[in-house]
């Protein structure tokens, strides 16, 4: 199966699908789209995903896939090896819950679009826009900090050895918040993860810098 992915370079949950994707071992077509000129909002790009968001996933046969954590759910059911969920139903509930602090607390307030609105509508500054990313980022990252440090479930990844959904939001969601100067010295517990997490070709492949876009 040849797949393309639509994304772009600093796209966390863009970083997250390709993670994904190398952990498994797949091969793709990479596809980059400069959202800051709109490339993402074309009538082309809206045919295949009418939200006009990244990533989307374009198998050979035309289906489409879109929204990272779905489209990861996706490869794990058609492609088991290696899983991204654990075995018991309790160990899938704790890695879907820290991949959904990221994803449903972190993320939606504070992606491209959103950032770009407080500036539009509020006329927020730089460093305000600077100050909103910061302060949801470490309301979650204190709660996931909390809740990894004080759980026997946590090992060298965020549930046991084996890298998992959890650790792909989280690995996205750090090189997110380095364009923000944000330190990991507050969060050990994380801050050894994303350690572990980069160390693995995978998911360093999967990183900003390392994309065929990278500015």
């Amino acid at each position: 199966m040849t797949m393309r992915l639509h994304n772009f370079f600093r796209s966390s949950t863009s970083t997250r699908l390709r993670a994904a994707l190398n952990l498994k071992g797949l091969d793709y077509e990479y596809v980059a789209y400069a959202l800051r000129k709109g490339e993402n909002r074309t009538a082309a790009y809206l045919g295949l995903n009418p939200a006009g968001l990244v990533p989307a996933l374009e198998l050979d046969d035309g289906t489409v896939l879109t929204q990272s954590l779905a489209t990861i759910e996706w490869l794990d059911e058609t492609y088991p090896n290696p899983p991204l969920l654990p075995t018991d139903a309790a160990g899938r509930a704790r890695v879907r819950s820290l991949a959904y602090m990221i994803a449903c607390e972190i993320h939606p307030i504070n992606n491209l679009r959103v950032l770009n609105r407080l500036g539009a509508q509020f006329g927020a500054e730089e460093d305000a826009v600077t100050d909103w990313f910061s302060h949801w980022v470490t309301e979650t990252f204190d709660a996931i900090e909390a809740t990894l440090a004080g759980s026997p479930q946590t090992g060298r990844f965020c549930h046991g050895d084996v890298p998992a959904l959890a650790d792909i939001c989280l690995y996205a969601q750090v090189w997110n918040n380095r364009r923000f100067s944000i330190p990991l010295q507050n969060w050990p517990t994380i801050a050894k993860i994303f350690g572990e997490l980069d160390g693995i070709t995978a998911f360093r492949n999967a990183a900003p810098p390392n994309q065929p876009d990278a500015e």
